[in-house]
C-alpha cells in the first residue's frame, strides 16, 4: 500500500504560511522604517527640534527578522522533505519550488533591511 502524499502537501502548506508571515513582517518593517521618514519631514515642516528616531532601526530589524524566518522555515522544510520516502511524494512534482520561494523572500528581506539601515 502506498503512503499518503498528503503529508508532503501539509508540510508545503505550512511552509507557504510561514513565507506569507515572513512577507508580512518584511512589509511591516518597511512601513515602520518609512514612518520615521514621515516623522522627520513633519518635524522639519512644523519647525520642531529634531529628535532621533529609532523607527528606521526597528523597521530594519523587522525586515531582517522576516528574512530570517523565511530562510529558517525553508531550510526546515527542505530537511523534512528529505526524510520522506519516494512513495510519500507526488509523482512528477518539483519539491524545490516552495523552498526556493522562501529563500528568495529571505534574500529580498535581507536586501531591504540593508537598504533601510543605510
Amino acid at each position: 500500500m502506498a503512503a499518503d502524499p498528503r503529508v508532503f502537501f501539509a508540510a508545503e502548506r505550512t511552509l507557504l504560511a510561514w513565507i506569507r508571515t515572513a512577507i508580512a513582517m518584511v512589509g511591516l518593517g518597511f512601513v515602520v522604517a518609512r514612518f520615521g521618514l514621515f516623522l522627520q519631514l513633519f518635524e522639519h515642516q512644523a519647525q520642531l527640534p529634531a529628535s532621533h528616531h529609532v523607527s528606521p532601526w526597528i523597521g530594519a530589524a523587522l525586515a531582517l527578522l522576516g528574512a530570517m524566518l523565511a530562510a529558517v522555515q525553508s531550510w526546515q522544510h527542505a530537511r523534512f522533505v528529505r526524510t520522506l520516502g519516494a512513495d510519500e511524494l507526488p509523482p512528477r512534482y518539483s519539491t524545490a519550488v516552495a523552498p526556493m520561494l522562501g529563500f528568495a523572500v529571505a534574500l529580498a528581506g535581507g536586501m531591504l533591511a540593508t537598504v533601510l539601515m543605510m
